[in-house]
């Protein structure tokens, strides 16, 4: 199984950024972002079932998206960024959930850094 995860960087407050994150090497159910800031515990940002039901973190609502693209053999999941905050600086880590043993995968992080 490999998931990477692209499209951190750094952006002004009220900017966009879009991470994308692929999947591949099984079959996955619920795919989602989690971010960690420094000194702060890990945090589920946004989560989207096989079906396409969405979960947002409250910080979060109206503001960031998540999707996923079911392709053949790589599962694509983006998260589109709208209105950044600064408090929404931290490490983003993509997972996925292995459809069977419901065992989560996680990507190796990318950051995104709010800052003027």
């Amino acid at each position: 199984v490999q998931l990477q995860a692209s499209g951190g960087g750094l952006v002004q407050p009220g900017g966009s950024l879009r991470l994308s994150c692929a999947a591949s090497g099984s079959v996955f159910s619920s795919m989602g972002w989690y971010r960690q800031a420094p000194g702060n515990e890990r945090e589920l940002v946004a989560r989207i079932s096989s079906g396409g039901t969405t979960t947002y973190a409250d910080s979060v609502k109206g503001r960031f998206t998540i999707s996923r693209d079911n392709a053949k053999n790589t599962v694509m999941v983006s998260l589109q960024m709208n209105s950044l905050k600064p408090e929404d600086t931290a490490v983003y880590y993509c997972t996925a959930r292995h459809i069977y043993s419901n065992y989560n995968y996680w990507g190796q992080g990318t950051l995104v850094t709010v800052s003027s």
